[in-house]
């Protein structure tokens, strides 16, 4: 993409020579690993023939590379003393130091320029954090899904605002915010507060809530518990879903819907027998939704069925493990 998606020039604004460059408001993330696309800029559209609706710009930042290099350089002595040491049997070996990490600056930036301060000022404070954050959050999902296609690597995955090291949201000139700086930005610390934040109406997270996670990790790795098929294909479709790919989400949720309905069944938990009842009546409507879904269908999915159902099967999946951690 060249310079002039970023730059109005004066002879196309109507103004003199002097006009100064015009502002663009971007929000940005840095993310502590390489996402996969390679440095530039790309230019998301809804339509090949459409004005692009976003400008993703994306680069490495190498001073964490440098910064690790010079603290071996100034290291080195002490470290060779340490590693003859070593040789000799006369002492434990050095902690040998963390290996440096590439870390990826993602710029999400608005194509359509402002012409005065004032505006970007106001954008910066009517700005819904969670909302916007979780927005740009999308976009940038939107531009790692088609990589993982286009580059058939399935360990390309998507991000979620938790993984970054900062957040940001400003603005700047074209060219600025295009290599990923700016004149004014503003850190956007992320506190959500939605169903999935684990956060509760009345504050944080209960101490329970906090340890579930870890407890069931320990009995998983430990084989006091098991892992079900549903599990996995229900987070896939929470994924797509969140992501907009409700045809992916549709047609995971089946195979997840039907998938749970016999292995929750086959456990033999009276205390679940209500919930597996209702996924049972859920499945006709999440079948034909996948269905719609298939190439050539007349129809489209209906989001609010998926979404529905989707959240009952979470909520059964979640009291399978409420009452405890082994559960095998």
């Amino acid at each position: 993409m060249g310079p002039g998606v970023f730059t109005a020039t004066a002879a196309e604004e109507g103004y003199g020579a002097e006009m100064p460059e015009r502002l663009f408001i971007f929000m940005q993330m840095e993310f502590p690993w390489a996402l996969g696309p390679a440095d530039g800029r790309y230019l998301l559209r809804l339509q090949a023939d459409a004005e692009p609706e976003r400008v993703v710009v994306l680069g490495t930042l190498e001073a964490r590379r440098a910064a690790a290099s010079r603290r071996a350089a100034t290291r080195g002595g002490r470290r060779s003393r340490l590693q003859r040491l070593g040789a000799r049997g006369a002492g434990p070996s050095a902690t040998p130091e963390p290996a440096p990490v590439s870390t990826t600056r993602v710029t999400v930036i608005d194509p359509i320029s402002l012409s005065a301060e004032h505006q970007a000022r106001a954008w910066l404070e009517d700005l819904d954090r969670e909302r916007d954050v979780l927005a740009v959050v999308a976009v940038i999902n939107r531009v790692l899904h088609a990589h993982r296609i286009a580059s058939a690597d399935p360990y390309v995955h998507e991000v979620s605002p938790a993984q970054a090291l900062v957040i940001r949201a400003g603005w700047g000139e074209g060219e600025q915010v295009a290599s990923g700086r700016w004149l004014h930005a503003r850190e956007l610390p992320w506190m959500p507060h939605g169903r999935r934040s684990g956060a509760r109406r009345g504050g944080g997270r209960s101490r329970s809530s906090a340890l579930r996670p870890q407890e069931r990790l320990a009995a998983l790795l430990g084989a006091r518990g098991r892992t079900l098929m549903c599990e996995e294909l229900t987070l896939r479709a929470r994924l797509d879903l969140d992501q907009g790919r409700l045809l992916h989400a549709a047609i995971e949720l089946d195979g997840a819907l039907s998938s749970a309905v016999s292995e929750l069944g086959g456990e033999g938990r009276q205390d679940l027998a209500i919930r597996i009842a209702e996924l049972e009546q859920l499945r006709a409507g999440v079948a034909a939704q996948a269905q719609a879904a298939m190439p050539g269908a007349s129809a489209e999915p209906d989001e609010a069925t998926v979404a529905h159902a989707l959240g009952r099967l979470e909520a059964a999946l979640r009291a399978r493990t409420a009452p405890g951690v082994s559960v095998r």
